[in-house]
């Protein structure tokens, strides 16, 4: 089996479980499917918290890719490190992380940084800060348009907190921000009804803006869900970030995009503690444990139930255990890969069937 499948390694004897590889030749196509499905390299903006890894930031870069999404500080200065031209950092900044922001555009002062805002408060805390080191920082409206975690409701108020924005002297207005990660309708129609009817308010918006001579130089819109449907609009940047290493919660879903799995998870059998369960070195440590069972499909174990979890077991409920055994090696791709990348330091290459090497997850600390 294992010179027949494109994710098994021949030299497994001495990696320790849990461990998570990744395929580059695999990354490679995922970014050639997001460049060709938007067609215009300039709305490309894509979002680097799943991966948080050097490499694999360059090789969007050997495609052309030079504007980059990110939610953290520690993302923003790998990408600083990286000579990425234009960077968003796409968590409001608050407390420390104000200075730690601006500190940041002093360090790389080759990458153009800007950030969101959903309210006065943060406008002027990024104003005086910037006045006081006698600098501009570019600035998004972040907008709420359905997600109902941050931004501010398209409307009267936005208008103004966009025109605060504008007017101030050490503030740059670059436009306009919308993440729909709420709209996960599996069918592809839907989907689109449902992106269309949430980015109406935000079209309606910009034509305000503008209406009242303010220029609105970017619209930011979406994820991975919506990646297809923001990609057929004109003038629009789109910023998936899922995209680059996929998993099975998203190849469940949405069947409709090209991406593939890049990054899987291997795991070890502990434990058979009766005579229908097998245990597996995959807890929450190892893996997204956020979502309900199953947390990753495990190929060759579609048979089993995922029916318990802690800190290092994963238990398994099977039609019998005797085909397994303790210490045989299983691939698992994760339901979500996001958070589950953050918890691995390095990711190890795989290449023709080979571990070839080690991606340090540089950003994956918040400090």
């Amino acid at each position: 089996m294992e010179n027949q499948t494109w994710y098994s390694i021949k030299n497994h004897e001495a990696v320790v479980t849990p461990s998570l590889l990744v395929y580059p030749a695999r990354v490679q196509k995922n970014i050639s499917s997001m460049v060709n499905m938007i067609g215009d390299i300039n709305r490309l903006r894509p979002h680097i918290k799943t991966h948080k890894t050097a490499e694999i930031i360059k090789m969007q870069q050997e495609h052309g890719i030079f504007k980059y999404k990110c939610a953290t500080i520690p993302e923003a200065a790998l990408l600083g490190k990286c000579g990425a031209e234009d960077v968003l950092l796409a968590l409001q900044p608050v407390g420390i992380n104000v200075s730690r922001f601006f500190d940041l555009m002093g360090t790389y002062p080759k990458t153009t940084f800007s950030t969101l805002v959903d309210n006065v408060f943060s406008v002027q805390s990024l104003s005086q800060t910037a006045k006081a080191g006698n600098t501009k920082v570019g600035i998004y409206l972040d907008l709420n348009t359905g997600m109902n975690r941050t931004g501010i409701l398209p409307g009267k108020e936005a208008v103004q907190l966009y025109s605060i924005i504008h007017a101030d002297p050490f503030l740059i207005a670059r436009g306009l921000h919308a993440y729909d990660g709420h709209i996960r309708n599996v069918n592809i129609d839907e989907r689109t009804r449902a992106c269309n009817a949430a980015f109406e308010p935000v079209l309606q918006l910009k034509t305000v803006l503008e209406g009242q001579g303010i220029a609105v130089d970017s619209v930011i819109a979406g994820g991975s869900p919506t990646f297809p449907v923001h990609c057929r609009r004109k003038g629009v940047e789109a910023s998936p970030g899922t995209t680059l290493l996929w998993d099975e919660g998203y190849a469940t879903s949405f069947g409709d995009m090209p991406f593939v799995p890049a990054a899987i998870l291997i795991t070890r059998i502990i434990s058979k503690p009766k005579s229908d369960l097998v245990c597996l070195d995959l807890g929450h440590k190892a893996i997204a444990p956020e979502m309900e069972f199953p947390r990753a499909r495990i190929l060759g174990m579609e048979d089993c139930n995922q029916i318990g979890q802690s800190e290092e077991h994963l238990v398994l409920k099977c039609p019998s255990n005797s085909d397994f055994a303790v210490g045989e090696l299983f691939y698992a791709i994760p339901m979500h890969i996001c958070p589950t990348v953050a918890k691995y330091a390095e990711l190890l290459t795989v290449e023709d069937n080979l571990i070839t090497g080690a991606w340090r997850v540089a950003a994956r600390d918040h400090s």
